[in-house]
């Protein structure tokens, strides 16, 4: 009995240790300069590319989801959204500005299945240095570092603007909408689809899910996560949308992600065994976030919105409509 109780305090001792040690070791958002780093390191060692193939996204499974291959689910993912963007009724040679564009996975699909004309940006240079790596020379597909708050093309630069699970490492959201419909020439589409939290306007946060968002914040280096609702108006306030903004939920769809990424380490561990205990301890410390996720996901405290958006024939920027409509009054 004594030693029964000696190994339930040491398992006790163990599991509270690791549980200091995971809010401690938490990647905690302070600047764009600390996304940029974690994504260069998570590239650098390969077992997220190991694992999550070209594409740093959650799959898509169908409504209602069904079994399918963890990888294929990440492709079928992109042609989803192309078709609820109603991208594959564009030309060839369309130009597409694909933001936070990971390694290059979706931008490589775009060009390759839709011909499209693809420049990709990331806040990562490592992301940018594998990109171009894994692209082929006849694969229309750039690719370059740059800031998704300020990016540095020209006003009315592309036709589409495109953006996977960027958001939430955004801090300035309003920047970050504006910038999306400012390089996007009149009568463009801009497509997004991001995490989200639940729009707490119309029900906060309990006393136990405010913990967990913020696991879910610190831990991937997350500023703050916008709701579907918010980040539609926030599109929407830039006076460069025109109509209003088409949003849908596809939380659902996406859901088995998070048990299945969990899963392919486990079925294959040599993802993580090649790079011996580092390999092994980097990868279980994402454990109880991917379990986090898929609580808050599967609860609803958070939703995975999408969201489409036809850029306003006018010209006029947002500071310059207010300037007129102050004179005129």
């Amino acid at each position: 009995m004594n030693i029964l109780l000696l190994i339930l305090g040491i398992l006790l001792l163990l599991l509270m240790t690791g549980i200091v040690a995971y809010v401690m070791s938490a990647r905690r958002y302070q600047s764009q300069e600390s996304v940029a780093s974690s994504y260069d390191q998570w590239t650098e060692d390969g077992i997220l590319e190991y694992y999550w193939g070209e594409h740093i996204h959650l799959g898509h499974y169908g409504s209602p989801p069904q079994r399918k291959d963890f990888l294929q689910a990440k492709y079928d993912f992109v042609h989803e959204m192309v078709r609820w963007g109603g991208l594959d009724q564009l030309s060839p040679k369309t130009t597409v500005l694909d933001v936070g564009c990971g390694i290059g996975g979706s931008s490589r699909i775009l060009a390759r299945d839709y011909g499209f004309s693809v420049t990709g940006v990331t806040i990562s240079p490592q992301q940018v240095k594998r990109a171009k790596e894994l692209t082929p020379p006849d694969i229309d597909a750039d690719f370059m570092v740059d800031d998704a708050m300020s990016l540095s093309f020209p006003d009315e630069s592309f036709d589409v603007v495109w953006s996977i699970e960027t958001g939430p490492h955004i801090p300035d959201k309003e920047s970050f909408a504006r910038e999306l419909l400012r390089v996007l020439k009149p009568g463009g589409i801009l497509v997004v689809a991001d995490w989200n939290q639940r729009d707490e306007r119309k029900k906060p946060l309990t006393f136990w899910e405010q913990p967990i968002m913020r696991q879910l914040l610190d831990q991937w280096s997350h500023p703050a996560f916008s709701s579907i609702e918010g980040f539609a108006e926030t599109l929407e306030a830039t006076g460069l949308v025109e109509g209003n903004v088409i949003t849908d939920d596809w939380t659902e769809a996406t859901l088995p992600s998070w048990f299945d990424t969990i899963w392919q380490g486990i079925i294959r561990p040599q993802g993580w065994m090649q790079f011996g205990l580092y390999g092994f301890i980097k990868s279980i410390r994402e454990v109880p976030t991917l379990l986090l996720m898929r609580l808050a996901f599967g609860k609803g405290l958070c939703r995975f919105g999408m969201f489409r958006a036809v850029r306003s024939p006018a010209h006029e920027t947002v500071a310059e409509t207010a300037s007129t409509q102050a004179m005129e009054g």
